[in-house]
């Protein structure tokens, strides 16, 4: 048996030198980790719910551009033995690569993710007026793409991407904001041992029956008895029709916990649909 084969399996959204490969390396969860680049988010959770990974790294919350919607609706909708088993926030700090030096008035496109056009767009609108975006699966295949042809392109991407495929930066962290960050979660088949001293989040999804006054208070008032403080509320379109939606809610401690355990439960018989993402240290 060769070492590549004792370790850990980690699926990350790629391909290689992407913002989630910088924070999976930045918060490597342990030793013995073999991290493999997948082209979709859909590809790294089906990795590990068929068990071709281990573990599995996603974004789901900038702090600029709010929620990964298809993160989210994934995990709500097509992903049914999953657990969070770790959240970390990363910094985002973003680059303008070009294959060779250019000066900002010869760029005649930019390439990237539509994320980071959202957490770049002051910057673009004042130095690069006009110029034609181009959307990219990922900031790393932006740079890529860049890369791999000779004209006055510029991709928007990460360092680590720019030293993967030979790329020079144009200009050094052009994001909106210093304060930049990206919340990224570890999903598994099994939840991990948890750490009774270390403080821990949990993260649930909700639907409600119908669309009356007071269904959201009816959610909200069970953690409000309780004292069980919200980290976060967050509603998404249920697919089922116009104006339905369902709740996205994190909320400090475990799951298990005596409080969360029978606010969960009062929930379970008051809703039509809910269910634990997981509970992890935060």
């Amino acid at each position: 048996m060769t070492e590549s084969d004792t370790k850990r399996r980690v699926a990350f959204l790629g391909p290689e030198g992407t913002f989630t490969e910088e924070a999976l390396l930045a918060n490597m969860p342990g030793e013995g980790l073999h991290p493999f680049p997948y082209p979709s988010i859909r590809d790294v959770l089906n990795a590990v719910r068929d068990g071709a990974a281990d573990l599995g790294l996603v974004p789901i919350e900038n702090s600029l551009e709010g929620s990964v919607a298809l993160t989210l609706d994934l995990l709500a909708f097509d992903v049914d033995d999953l657990t969070i088993v770790r959240e970390v926030t990363h910094p985002v700090h973003h680059q303008l690569i070009a294959r060779r030096p250019l000066e900002l008035g010869e760029i005649t496109k930019v390439i990237s993710h539509p994320h980071a056009y959202g957490q770049c767009r002051a910057f673009l609108e004042e130095h690069l007026p006009g110029v034609e975006h181009e959307a990219a699966n990922s900031t790393a295949e932006a740079v890529r793409t860049v890369s791999r042809v000779d004209r006055p392109w510029a991709a928007i991407g990460t360092r680590l991407s720019a030293e993967m495929y030979e790329g020079v930066v144009v200009r050094e962290d052009i994001e909106d904001s210093p304060e930049n960050r990206t919340r990224f979660v570890f999903l598994a088949r099994d939840a991990a041992p948890q750490d009774l001293d270390a403080p821990y989040k949990t993260s649930i999804i909700c639907g409600i029956g119908q669309d009356e006054p007071g269904s959201l208070l009816l959610i909200l008032s069970e953690f409000a008895y309780r004292r069980i403080n919200l980290t976060k509320v967050e509603s998404r379109p249920s697919k089922l029709a116009l104006g339905h939606y369902i709740f996205f809610i994190d909320f400090e401690g475990r799951a298990g916990d005596d409080r969360a355990a029978q606010t969960l439960k009062c929930l379970a018989c008051k809703l039509p649909w809910l269910k634990v993402l997981g509970s992890y240290p935060t």
